[in-house]
């Protein structure tokens, strides 16, 4: 089998690569330059893995472009790395992708859909700043809750839908083993949260987000993913003490 990951050369990616060839898969990893050159970098595969870059101005035409070149190269499989809750209107980039959904669900493809949460991994730069300060800066609210999960959990749940029977037609919310705030995850690290200006560059699409976030956090159940990696999904303590040897 050979998976192609768009996205490939990304954080996300990278991991979901990792995750296939624990499980004796080969992949080809597709980063950004090889979207003009599809579906030739597609000939050969057997399944995609797709993740569109990061506040893609333009998701769902993304998204079709890289369906319309999968259909072509004969590809019938595709995973979808969405977002979790992406019909949030408030969310421009969430929205583009509870579009993308849509247009996967209507491909003729094999689909599955993954809508992981935020990845405790994001704060692991504020995580080891706070070493020296004692303190984890975040541009939104530290007491709101959400499923945070561990980017290395959600890589392996995207092998597993990749090579197993049964998740066709499947949509995954994947989630944490518990809602956790900013100030909990700081708390685990030894260490204080507080919420920090976001500057005056701030995307506006991610200032959306930051005040989302004020209001309501991103909760995610833990169930899917545990279900998906037949065991617990991983704590963050358990992340803490293998990413930084807290």
């Amino acid at each position: 089998m050979l998976v192609a990951i768009l996205g490939g050369s990304g954080k996300t990616g990278r991991a979901v690569g990792a995750a296939l060839a624990q499980a004796g898969v080969a992949t080809r990893p597709l980063g950004r330059a090889a979207f003009d050159g599809l579906p030739a970098a597609l000939v050969g595969a057997d399944a995609v893995h797709l993740i569109a870059p990061n506040l893609h101005p333009d998701e769902p035409s993304y998204v079709a472009a890289v369906l319309a070149a999968a259909t072509e190269a004969g590809i019938g499989r595709v995973a979808y790395h969405s977002v979790a809750s992406p019909y949030a209107p408030a969310m421009p980039h969430h929205l583009g992708k509870a579009e993308s959904e849509d247009l996967v669900r209507r491909s003729g493809l094999d689909w599955t859909i993954l809508q992981p949460c935020a990845y405790l991994q994001n704060l692991l730069p504020a995580l080891r700043a706070a070493r020296t300060s004692g303190v984890v800066e975040v541009p939104y609210a530290v007491d709101t809750l959400f499923g945070m999960v561990d980017l290395h959990d959600v890589a392996l749940a995207a092998a597993a839908v990749l090579t197993g029977d049964g998740h066709l037609g499947a949509t995954y919310e994947l989630g944490g083993p518990a809602l956790v705030s900013v100030a909990d995850v700081a708390a685990a690290a030894g260490a204080t949260a507080r919420r920090a200006p976001a500057g005056d560059d701030v995307h506006p699409w991610l200032q959306a987000m930051f005040d989302y976030y004020d209001a309501h956090g991103l909760p995610t159940g833990g169930l899917p993913l545990g279900a998906l990696l037949g065991r617990a999904p991983t704590s963050v303590e358990q992340v803490l003490a293998r990413e930084l040897g807290a």
